[in-house]
């Protein structure tokens, strides 16, 4: 969250609220946004206690795992004004970052890491970010108006946000769907001090389809509208900071950063174009990179790789705890042993635990006599050993 500072001396030009929205608009879609819903700050009473109930049974249910912080100042994250007393206006701005092919091909590539579509260019928070100060730069200096700028940093629940602005709506996977850019939308915000004209809200157009609930390999859904991420595969590769669950591992299959599964079987990507902004386009490197060569990473040269994407943000050993589990899944131990078996005497307990795990997948025969050998002196990683089978 940021405040537009002040700098020029011109005076504001004078706006009609619907004249000011149209120009904010117009200046949005031409600094390269793709969408823009306008929508009151000001909850209706009966809209703030919905939202209000829908993150408290989820965060009562423990839904949010390691993310400790969803059940955090819940009162901000329902009510806009709760952030900023001023606010009077949300501003949604979206970003559609649809991918060229079918992400999901990947998963038959088993000896290739499968990266989410979303972390293949450069840290989104950075290109929206930049995208929403400039923003705020040309409203401020233009109209002076005040306002605050969001992109997935502070407590403001920007899906329900975007769907009060008329973006699209969420879907049963959770995730924003838009009738025209399907569920591939990154998601920012503006919070402005004036009151402007609002869209209309966005109804959900789903239906009975639950494609996206049968599709998840985790089971990640206890019902419609409802994620349980303990099990959902982007927490796990993302935000989980320790071993995953033994009983989940082996449904990782190779996905190593997130996972597309649930958002790439939507219906309504059909009308979805390819993302036109160039610095979310997929870096080469990271378009089913070779498990082996992840699995070589030391600190520095993950740093350089991953530098400016949103990879880098978890650190190199919750990735090569991912890129392990992956290679004990790629059933391919002629390739994949060398790479575990090195991983095995590496200097991150996590990382040794998670290749010990794809060890004893690999090389079954071999696990009772390398468990004997072995010197281990992290009590989770003995754990390992004595359940590998």
């Amino acid at each position: 969250m940021s405040r537009t500072p002040p700098t020029p001396k011109r005076p504001p030009r004078p706006a009609t609220p619907v004249e000011l929205r149209d120009a904010i608009r117009a200046e949005a879609l031409r600094q390269g946004f793709d969408a823009v819903g306008f929508a009151p700050a000001v909850l209706e009473p009966d809209a703030r206690r919905e939202r209000l109930r829908r993150l408290t049974d989820f965060v009562d249910a423990g839904w949010q795992g390691d993310m400790g912080w969803l059940g955090e100042r819940t009162e901000a994250r329902a009510d806009p004004q709760h952030l900023w007393r001023d606010a009077r206006t949300v501003v949604s701005l979206a970003v559609n970052y649809a991918p060229a092919a079918d992400p999901l091909a990947v998963l038959d590539e088993r000896e290739h890491a499968a990266i989410s579509v979303y972390a293949q260019g450069r840290d989104y928070h950075e290109v929206m970010k930049s995208k929403l100060k400039a923003l705020g730069r040309f409203i401020w200096d233009t109209y002076r108006h005040s306002l605050k700028v969001f992109v997935d940093t502070a407590p403001l629940m920007e899906k329900p946000m975007a769907q009060a602005a008329g973006q699209g709506w969420q879907g049963k996977h959770t995730n924003l769907v838009s009738r025209q850019f399907g569920s591939w939308l990154f998601l920012g915000e503006l919070l402005l001090s004036v009151e402007l004209p609002a869209d209309p809200p966005e109804t959900d157009h789903c239906g009975s389809c639950h494609a996206c609930l049968d599709i998840c390999p985790t089971r990640a859904f206890p019902a419609p509208y409802r994620l349980d991420a303990r099990r959902c595969i982007s927490y796990l590769t993302i935000e989980h900071a320790g071993p995953i669950d033994r009983e989940l591992r082996p449904l990782l299959g190779n996905r190593i950063y997130g996972c597309d599964d649930c958002l790439a079987v939507c219906p309504w990507n059909k009308y979805a174009h390819q993302a036109r902004e160039s610095a979310l386009a997929p870096r080469a490197q990271l378009n089913a990179p070779p498990l082996v060569e992840l699995a070589a990473l030391d600190d520095a040269t993950f740093r350089r790789r991953f530098a400016g994407t949103a990879i880098k943000r978890i650190g190199r050993d919750r990735f090569v705890r991912n890129v392990a589990y992956a290679l004990g899944n790629s059933a391919a131990p002629a390739t994949a042993l060398p790479a575990v078996e090195r991983l095995l005497g590496d200097p991150s307990p996590l990382v040794r635990g998670a290749a010990v795990w794809a060890f004893s997948l690999l090389a079954p025969d071999l696990i009772a006599e390398r468990r004997r050998l072995t010197r281990e002196s992290d009590p989770e990683v003995r754990a390992e050993w004595q359940a590998a089978a």
